[in-house]
């Protein structure tokens, strides 16, 4: 058995031993009911984790909220204030408790606002839904007035409505010159509610603002037993089974963890340096039913062979009066060279180890290990030198990337939203899916939006309900952090900043083990509203100071007292900065021509979806995205009528939310503008599915919206992947987004249900270690060739290029060798004019380009390929490829033209299904490609069990299309 799985037997071990520390009684175990304020629903609750529209839907109040309309029919439940009700008897009656000297109600997530009560006595008033809540209710549950626990919880819209109502409450002014998330469905609250933002609405999900205890949480019994030798998990540790009612209550339960990895002298503002000591900064919050007054931390990496034993004494301690935890750390220095360094997947191995922790109090023993590693992330923003512009043609301006080890690198990925509008029914297995999809198609770096909430660590730990840094820890893929702030103005109130600050401390600390963390941004797009409101509003500039109080000051100030291993930055879109130390935002404050910060773009016209003069000169793109639909299968899923499964059916329509409605009106009234946008681009570059048979046509358009999609975002990758060749050395390509939070129109390459759209597919190709693209200018007729890689050393290769026409005759090939340098690119062809381009005698619609590269990479062979069409695929002369399908028992599917060139040859697995194609020569994911007559294609499909409902599919169900199928059944 592996270490690290003992995080999922969590204190039910206390079971095979004779004493345990602490004594956690889940509270989930108690009978609950939900409650709306009158008192005319009162049904059954599972308990914590729950959400209100969870329980209701169980109860048969409500169908599932993701069916047809009931984003828009559902919308009384926000409107209520809900009461979670729970006969404590069960715990007053355990062993634990009579035992006990100490109790603590545990919370570790409460969304948002919400009254508790015990025992019929005030708790706390809460008001954060990323705050996890530690009370001490001894002496209330030592005279109580009832065996009740209670959590009555207010509509968070309607909180959000009366905070805005309060004299101190300012105004922020919203509008088409400052975008805002103000425009979605619920405006003007969210800035004063500290929860996840999209659930009061976003451009690509829907607007369900749940409530509830939305993650596990717990009774925890604390004793002056003397004796107790305790294992756990990774602490602070939510048991996902019963523990011991049994057993006898000890005395310290740890509260939280921080384990923060850095090199010795390395801070915010002073670099890693790579062959100095490493440290290992380990901070334990105890809470204890008894006066501790020293403690021996034994610390220990087993694969390493080191120890160290670490003599405390206390400067403080808990009594059942105090709130405050006792705080232990250990600073323990070891050499560089004893660890071996975790990397992201595609750059070396994620080497991780286990750290053994032994906490002693006399006789008292406590014994946890985690899992970790030792690498170095820095986020470069330095100026560049003289010597940078002189001789390797620097652009001037700053830096702005990332080096891992002390090494530049290319971030390649996508960003992350919530993976579903009721966060306490995510699975591990569905982010897993996600996670490993992302590694699959090549991707080492996954942006944590700032409007979404903080992604957990595992499911054991600090109630996570699922698994995601530790995910990306094993699979060696990088998570850019960001606090819980988006697309608004916000306020800096005593009451907000209060309420922050724990929140901030208690997810960093959480989080500092994990290598994968690459930073902590402020928030999300936050610095371009307010640098805007500067020149649109005559007080502007009092936003732009209320923004440096909060980012540039208050929240930098937290995160760099709680970590030295990662960087922090203002907002996940900047102009960089001025400083580093002191820490001084850039804004504005550039010299023209020169390059600052990172970028985003979003270009909705399709006319201008290649043209490259549109693109962003910028040293790293963390978003850039263009909406497409879900399958026909994902639409499936939650349409109820025939009628429905049509482009622009009221159904569909309504969930597109882009532009937002900017209010509650349903559908969406801007719908038809994002419909419009789809619509058109596909219209100009494939040709309009139109057949005979409506599904098919509702089909076509569903999946040709899903090629411009990944037409559009492999060129625009392609574009910033060159950069990293040019003057603004661009070294990261962020598409958004990845994920799906339903089904409905959005800027994923995923769907909902875990299905790849063809984007996923196409940065597989994209993002490979050595890629090839061709660049072509239409307005001067320019084509360039460039073979791009992202490796650590030169690589060498064979590029070929072969002319077709769409019957699938070669027409003429030509082979280049190349060499390309660290970080760069070759530049293998360039021609103008299509006279010169296109093979003699030959019309742009009638031809097409193959483009192959072969390269040698850390001793292995890369293969890719691209495609180059000099018109529109809309103007190209087509031809009936007549693709014919030999499908196999094991899933696999050789496909064949038997006619002409099948461009965009796809192939679906059936409803009910995940998993990906893989192709049978090359082992890399594969779909959407352009089908030779003469050269077959075998494509194996791998299921995945876990989140298939369906587990033996018949190969009979799969199907096979190509873009001749728009207009042709």
């Amino acid at each position: 058995m592996k270490l690290h799985t003992s995080l999922n037997f969590l204190l039910s071990v206390t079971t095979l031993l004779p004493l345990v520390s602490a004594d956690l009684f889940d509270l989930s175990r108690l009978k609950w009911t939900l409650s709306n304020q009158n008192g005319t629903i009162h049904i059954p609750s599972s308990g914590p984790p729950s959400q209100a529209h969870m329980d209701l839907q169980k109860a048969g109040l409500i169908t599932e909220p993701l069916l047809g309309i009931n984003d828009f029919t559902q919308r009384w439940v926000v409107e209520e204030n809900w009461t979670y009700t729970a006969d404590i008897t069960p715990f007053i009656k355990s062993d634990a408790f009579r035992n006990s000297e100490a109790t603590l109600l545990v919370f570790y997530g409460i969304d948002t606002i919400a009254n508790i009560t015990l025992a019929g006595h005030p708790v706390a008033w809460v008001n954060n839904q990323f705050r996890q809540y530690s009370f001490d209710v001894s002496q209330l549950l030592a005279s109580p007035k009832s065996a009740q626990l209670s959590v009555a919880l207010e509509s968070a819209w309607h909180y959000g409505l009366n905070v805005t109502s309060r004299p101190d409450a300012e105004f922020f002014p919203s509008g088409p010159n400052i975008r805002t998330s103000d425009n979605y469905e619920y405006p003007g609250v969210r800035q004063w509610v500290r929860k996840v933002a999209s659930d009061f609405g976003w451009d690509w999900g829907p607007a369900f603002v749940p409530s509830g205890i939305y993650k596990p949480a717990y009774f925890v019994t604390l004793s002056s037993t003397k004796g107790s030798k305790d294992q756990i998990g990774t602490p602070p540790v939510s048991p996902q089974a019963p523990s011991d009612t049994n057993s006898v209550s000890g005395s310290v339960f740890i509260e939280e963890i921080s384990i923060d990895i850095y090199k010795s002298g390395q801070s915010f503002s002073v670099p890693p340096k790579q062959d100095v000591d490493w440290v290992v900064n380990v901070s334990l919050a105890l809470r204890s039913a008894t006066q501790l007054k020293t403690t021996t931390l034994s610390l220990a990496f087993p694969e390493l062979k080191i120890s160290k034993e670490f003599h405390i004494t206390l400067t403080s301690h808990g009594s059942k009066s105090s709130n405050d935890p006792i705080w232990v750390n250990a600073v323990w220095t070891i050499p560089d060279h004893i660890p071996a360094r975790w990397y992201p997947h595609n750059l070396g191995k994620p080497q991780l180890y286990n750290l053994s922790a032994t906490l002693s109090f006399d006789s008292d023993v406590i014994t946890f290990t985690t899992r970790t590693g030792f690498r170095t992330i820095e986020l470069v923003q330095s100026p560049y030198t003289k010597k940078d512009i002189d001789e390797r043609g620097i652009t001037p301006g700053d830096n702005w990337h990332f080096e891992i080890n002390g090494k530049a690198f290319y971030s390649l990925g996508t960003n992350i939203i919530p993976f579903d509008p009721f966060y306490s029914r995510t699975t591990t297995a569905q982010v897993r899916w996600i996670l490993e999809s992302a590694v699959k198609s090549g991707q080492n770096m996954l942006r944590i939006w700032g409007g979404g909430t903080y992604q957990p660590s595992d499911s054991s730990v600090a109630g996570g309900v699922y698994d995601f840094y530790s995910i990306c820890d094993e699979l060696g893929i990088l998570a850019w952090s960001e606090l819980i702030f988006s697309d608004s103005m916000y306020p800096i109130n005593d009451f907000l900043l209060e309420s922050i600050e724990p929140e901030v401390r208690q997810n960093i600390r959480r989080v500092n083990r994990h290598p994968s963390n690459a930073q902590w941004a402020g928030g999300n797009e936050i610095e371009g509203i307010v640098t805007t409101a500067v020149g649109v509003l005559s007080n502007g500039t009092h936003y732009l100071d209320e923004f440096v109080t909060l980012f540039q000051d208050f929240l930098h100030g937290i995160v760099t007292s709680e970590t030295r291993s990662v960087p922090y930055t203002d907002c996940s879109t900047t102009k960089g900065v001025l400083s580093l130390d002191p820490y001084i935002l850039r804004f504005d404050n550039g010299t023209s021509g020169e390059i600052y910060g990172n970028g985003e773009r979003y270009n909705y016209d399709a006319n201008q979806a290649f043209n490259y003069s549109t693109f962003p000169v910028t040293r790293f793109m963390n978003e850039f995205g263009f909406h497409s639909m879900p399958s026909f299968y994902s639409w499936e899923e939650v349409l109820a009528s025939p009628d429905d499964f049509s482009f622009n059916s009221t159904v569909v329509m309504s969930r597109d939310h882009h532009p937002p409605a900017g209010n509650l009106a349903f559908p969406n009234p801007n719908a038809p503008v994002g419909q419009a946008q789809m619509t058109l681009a596909v219209e100009r570059w494939l040709p309009t599915p139109s057949t005979s048979d409506s599904n098919q046509t509702f089909a076509q358009w569903c999946w040709s919206t899903q090629i411009f999609q990944s037409m559009a975002m492999v060129s625009q990758v392609a574009w910033y992947r060159r950069g990293a060749g040019q003057g603004e050395n661009n070294l990261g390509a962020l598409v958004w987004q990845l994920n799906d939070i339903w089904q409905g129109v959005s800027w994923s390459s995923i769907e909902y249900s875990g299905r790849w759209k063809v984007l996923n597919y196409g940065l597989t190709g994209v993002f490979s270690p050595v890629a090839i693209y061709p660049f072509w200018t239409s307005s001067n007729e320019t084509l360039q060739v460039l073979v791009i890689s992202d490796r650590w050393e030169s690589v060498k290769g064979t590029a070929q290029l072969t002319w077709y026409d769409w019957n699938g005759h070669a027409l003429s090939t030509s082979h280049h060798d190349f060499t390309v340098p660290i970080l760069n690119n070759s530049l293998i062809l360039q021609e103008s004019g299509l006279n010169k381009i296109l093979p003699t005698g030959r019309n742009a619609s009638d031809v097409w380009m193959l483009l192959n590269v072969t390269a040698r990479v850390d001793g292995r062979t890369v293969v890719n390929e691209e495609y180059f069409t000099p018109t529109s695929l809309a103007d190209a002369h087509l031809v009936d490829p007549k693709i014919s399908v030999i499908r196999h028992p094991d899933l696999s599917f050789t496909l064949s033209a038997k006619g002409g060139v099948a461009p965009w040859t796809w192939i679906d697995h059936p409803a009910g299904t995940v998993g990906i194609f893989v192709d049978s020569k090359t082992g890399l994911p594969s779909n959407g490609f352009y089908l030779l007559p003469g050269v077959d294609r075998t494509l194996t499909f791998q299921l995945n069990p876990a989140i298939s409902r369906v587990a033996k599919p018949s190969p009979s169900d799969f199907v096979v299309r190509s873009i001749w199928n728009n207009t042709n059944v």
